[in-house]
């Protein structure tokens, strides 16, 4: 069997299969289906400073080929997943876990990873400068470079652990921002971030979702994901974990010979709870049908 381990910001993984946040809870849920140590790390809830409700429902949009989502950060607020998920995770998840994290101002950002960095459990915090579905929150700094370099500044002044940007992919220069945010101390760039999209019902005539508008997501949206991966990866001097409609082992080598290290998967944890684990089991045989020894000799590989 081919070497399976990567290295993403120093901490070493088994495998580089990550499920995405906002696709498989606090762990412990699906904890209860197969052991979750057998992934690379996990990508916990998107956690903000305060709890939130979210959108109002519905919430959810089907779509060929993915879906539409605007749930909107639902979440219970950093101090109660520090007291309340993070133990329980910690029961059935022994290797470090990746803090998401989103804010609607800078010192929100700040605050929030401030508090996650102590915690013994995370091992990075994914930074997610990109949510489409929040009003007045994470859009505007993940489509400006200076805002989202101000973001990653004030949390790498106050942080220890490696800070990961997440991207959002609804800008027409991503390289800008991606390399605004490795100039500012970023770690490491994960993408992409849904993109937005809307469906609308034909026999109201009025949008599905009540947001109107929400994160399109899915395996439609890989090439996509791809292509921004490849020019990213090919513009920065750091890790790059690459997302968007990866559903198989086959889409994992094809995210990292476009340059990725790691690779989340996402709305895919919502059609099939096991996928991550069932690709972590795919992947010895992918590697050997497309003669890959050791993952580290293709990461970015495809010139």
């Amino acid at each position: 069997m081919g070497a399976m381990n990567v290295n993403l910001c120093g901490i070493e993984l088994d495998n580089p299969i990550i499920p995405a946040s906002g696709t498989f809870g606090y762990g412990y849920e699906f904890a209860e289906l197969y052991d979750i140590n057998c992934l690379g790390s996990f990508s916990f809830k998107g956690t903000t400073r305060d709890p939130r409700f979210g959108n109002p429902t519905p919430r959810i949009a089907e779509c060929t080929a993915g879906m539409i989502n605007a749930v909107g950060l639902q979440n219970p607020g950093v101090e109660k997943v520090i007291s309340e998920e993070l133990p329980k995770l910690k029961k059935v998840f022994h290797k470090p876990v990746m803090a998401n994290v989103s804010g609607f101002s800078i010192e929100d950002y700040a605050y929030t990873c401030q508090k996650l960095d102590a915690q013994e459990q995370v091992g990075w915090l994914e930074v997610n400068v990109s949510c489409p579905n929040v009003h007045g929150g994470g859009m505007s700094f993940g489509t400006d470079p200076k805002a989202a370099a101000e973001v990653t500044k004030a949390v790498k002044a106050v942080t220890t652990k490696p800070v990961i940007v997440k991207l959002s992919p609804n800008v027409t220069d991503i390289v800008s921002i991606a390399k605004a945010c490795e100039d500012a101390g970023a770690d490491g760039i994960s993408l992409i971030n849904t993109l937005l999209g809307m469906r609308i019902d034909l026999n109201r005539r009025k949008p599905v979702i009540a947001n109107k508008m929400g994160g399109f997501s899915g395996s439609a949206i890989f090439p996509v994901a791809v292509r921004m991966v490849y020019q990213v990866a090919n513009a920065v001097n750091i890790p790059v974990v690459g997302m968007g409609g990866v559903s198989s082992a086959e889409d994992v080598l094809e995210m990292m010979l476009a340059g990725a290290t790691a690779v989340e998967v996402g709305a895919a944890n919502l059609v099939n709870p096991y996928i991550c684990r069932d690709m972590v089991e795919d992947l010895p045989r992918v590697m050997d049908k497309y003669r890959v020894n050791n993952l580290n000799e293709i990461i970015g590989g495809a010139k």
